[in-house]
């Protein structure tokens, strides 16, 4: 049986009982909307590997489903597993693990039927889907459960967090196309993407806490903080913005000439999320309430229109892009 961490949560015996509400708020329904990510899977399996095949809305329904089950049962042991740390966050000691008196058996209950659920749902649909859920279970074990504990490490906990990107990815991926995978560039861009938004999240967190309460706070808060400061998560986070402009830049060239034109959206999305997260009490603390971003959306929104437009109108003058091409020059 997973344990939660030695020690005793401040002030134990004045905490209420844990009621069916907040079994359902550790499960954290409202992070559902993270799954969005599972979308461009759908779409580009079905452009590039099954077009003009009739799209199978019940199984893409159950794998969203799945998703759905099995992140919610990482957020469960997480939660339960976080609770002393989590005492210590300005917002997250008000999570129901920390500010209520869960029962252990309940709790450990709930993660297994949500696995359980989760597993058993994703073999009904498909192989390849049970074997992505059961690489999704696993990285939320391998990020919150000792020995493994990424999530206390600097830089590996950023490295495997973001594992959960391409994941989400081949998810929609093989739910259209169970038997091919998407390309490398792109699950690649997909997880560099992913590092990037977790780096910023942790540089929030950092200039918040340590701006309204101390580094000290931060510091029993989330082990890995005692090895980052400022600099090192923003030097992290242009790391892997650079890697994924790299891997995007790949993938557009190689499968759709056109794409090529939207990059300048991609490169202002990041410089937008970027600026969030260097402002005090930023949201990209927590990433499920990013939707109040109206200039974020407003980019995305914008992407969005121009890969649909780019999908659909042919640019043959941009083939020389990707064509070699020395200029000659007469001296």
């Amino acid at each position: 049986m997973i344990e939660q961490p030695t020690g005793s949560l401040e002030g134990d015996a004045a905490r209420d009982r844990a009621g069916l509400a907040d079994y359902i708020a550790i499960a954290r329904p409202d992070h559902w909307l993270k799954h969005v990510f599972i979308i461009p899977g759908i779409v580009l399996a079905h452009l590039l590997v099954a077009k003009g095949e009739p799209i199978p809305w019940l199984v893409i329904i159950l794998g969203f489903v799945v998703a759905a089950l099995i992140s919610s049962a990482n957020y469960v042991i997480n939660e339960w597993l976080d609770a002393q740390f989590d005492q210590h966050h300005p917002m997250k000691s008000k999570r129901p693990a920390v500010a209520k008196t869960l029962s252990a058996k309940l709790v450990y209950a709930e993660y297994a039927l949500l696995t359980v659920v989760g597993l058993g749902l994703a073999a009904l649909v498909s192989t390849p889907l049970f074997v992505i859920a059961l690489v999704f279970w696993l990285s939320g074990v391998i990020y919150n459960v000792e020995p493994f504990r990424s999530k206390d490490k600097a830089y590996v906990d950023v490295a495997t967090e973001a594992l959960n990107n391409p994941i989400r990815l081949v998810i929609g991926w093989v739910l259209i196309a169970p038997s091919s995978l998407p390309p490398s560039s792109l699950v690649i861009a997909y997880w560099a993407g992913g590092a990037f938004l977790m780096s910023i999240k942790r540089l929030a967190e950092y200039r918040t806490i340590v701006a309204g309460h101390g580094a000290a706070v931060l510091h029993l808060y989330r082990r890995s903080f005692q090895q980052y400061d400022e600099a090192k998560l923003i030097i992290q986070s242009f790391l892997y913005a650079q890697l994924a402009s790299f891997f995007i830049a790949v993938f557009l060239i190689k499968y759709r000439i056109e794409y090529i034109l939207s990059f300048p959206l991609f490169a202002m999305l990041f410089t937008i999320y970027l600026a969030l997260g260097l402002r005090l009490g930023s949201t990209a603390q927590t990433p499920e309430k990013l939707f109040k971003e109206g200039k974020l959306l407003g980019i995305v929104a914008a992407l969005v229109v121009a890969l649909v437009l780019l999908t659909i109108y042919d640019i043959p003058a941009l083939e020389f892009l990707s064509n070699p091409h020395i200029m000659g020059v007469d001296w």
